[in-house]
């Protein structure tokens, strides 16, 4: 087929949205597709670069667009970034309308970027339109926000207000209106889809993995034989949950005193987290780092016995596929993209409909409890880990959504 793919983020050798667009393209093209992407012109020489290494690269043909300059000149940074987008939407379907009467699309693909708030105007092109994997519509329970610091609950607060705002955007609703299909990140999003849609409204991940590297040695060998490594790996923010995810550590760390805890990233909240840490006694136990390189971060995942990552609303988790990957078990929260991807055979998943901070890290503390005290079970759930991330690779998660849109 002729598809046309709209990634306006798309680079090679990067992971979020621009490693989601790149990968889609790579993989449509590898599965014999001639595949047309729309994309940024300031995404130009990365692409021309990534092109060299891959085999399908006569599939693959890219259409650059970008607004003039003086349209741009207010996006600094995420400031305006959501205007420029619309913008850009509205320019690039100018361009693929010129494409599609030179020579024929058999079907329209968005990606990039994973917004489920941001209308497509593809959809006007009138051949089947895909929508998505696209998320946004996950949201931090309310009950469990009680920790974030200022700036968190007035961020949570504005995004609140705009997701409600956005369900009443008619660009957005002809765009679900108009798509043959539609993929969401999380059951959350789905909702956020209206109901006379849901039909043809489907969950699915929008992040993948390249292949399966297995951890080196055996699960015995690769770990200290002393107290429980916990991992956490990603933002220092409020809405990543660690005002909850410390007070678990601190409990498993009253029965379990070796047990240590890493953290690894940097934000806004790595001073509240500091202070809370000190409050609860765990400031000895707990390793702090910076970002580091991929190759780096594999070698850590090889240290440690579990990854702790209870994020109030990540769309994605990149961090749990890797991990999961290296063979980690995963204890997460039943939100966003984590709570998809891990089941009761690869880590645990702990419920937070309902439940306030006190019972969700009892939860935590007691998933983290009984990994302590059990390496049958991490064993387990380490072989488990890397078998449920074949559900995830690249490969096979575009040729399925590929597949289940041609049957509709």
């Amino acid at each position: 087929m002729r598809i046309l793919l709209s990634a306006y983020a798309c680079e090679p050798g990067l992971g979020s949205e621009p490693g989601v667009g790149w990968h889609w393209a790579v993989e449509l093209a590898q599965l014999g597709h001639e595949v047309w992407v729309l994309t940024r012109a300031s995404n130009r020489p990365a692409i021309e670069r990534g092109l060299a290494t891959v085999a399908a690269a006569g599939n693959l043909h890219f259409l650059y667009y970008d607004l003039p300059r003086w349209a741009g000149w207010w996006k600094k940074g995420r400031r305006g970034v959501h205007l420029y987008y619309l913008l850009w939407q509205w320019g690039v379907y100018g361009l693929a309308k010129k494409a599609h009467a030179k020579s024929p699309f058999d079907r329209v693909h968005h990606v990039t970027l994973v917004s489920a708030r941001q209308p497509s105007f593809l959809g006007g092109l009138g051949v089947p339109f895909i929508f998505g994997p696209v998320g946004g519509g996950e949201q931090a329970p309310f009950r469990l926000r009680f920790g974030f610091g200022l700036r968190g609950w007035v961020g949570e607060l504005l995004r609140d207000v705009v997701n409600v705002l956005a369900c009443y955007d008619p660009f957005l609703r002809r765009t679900f209106r108009r798509a043959s299909k539609i993929y969401v990140t999380s059951a959350a999003t789905k909702n956020f889809v209206p109901k006379a849609h849901w039909s043809k409204t489907a969950v699915a991940l929008a992040i993948g993995v390249d292949a399966l590297s297995a951890a080196a040695g055996s699960f015995e060998d690769a770990k200290p034989p002393s107290g429980l490594r916990v991992l956490y790996v990603g933002h220092f923010l409020d809405l990543k949950g660690m005002h909850l995810g410390l007070p678990a550590f601190a409990a498993l760390h009253r029965v379990a005193p070796n047990a240590r805890l890493t953290l690894i990233g940097d934000g806004p909240s790595a001073k509240r987290w500091g202070r809370l840490a000190a409050r609860l006694g765990i400031s000895d136990s707990i390793d702090w780092h910076g970002w580091m390189p991929q190759a780096e971060l594999l070698d850590i995942y090889g240290q440690h016995d579990v990854l702790l990552f209870p994020s109030l609303r990540d769309s994605g988790g990149m961090v749990v596929l890797e991990a999961m990957a290296q063979g980690l078990p995963a204890i997460c929260l039943d939100l966003g993209g984590p709570g998809v991807m891990v089941n009761a055979n690869c880590g645990r998943v702990v419920a937070t409909k309902g439940r306030g901070p006190k019972v969700v890290i009892a939860g935590l503390a007691h998933a983290l409890v009984e990994l302590a005290g059990n390496p049958a079970l991490r064993r387990r759930l380490s072989q488990g880990a890397k078998e449920r991330v074949c559900a995830f690779a690249w490969k096979e998660k575009v040729a399925r959504i590929l597949a289940e849109a041609e049957n509709r």
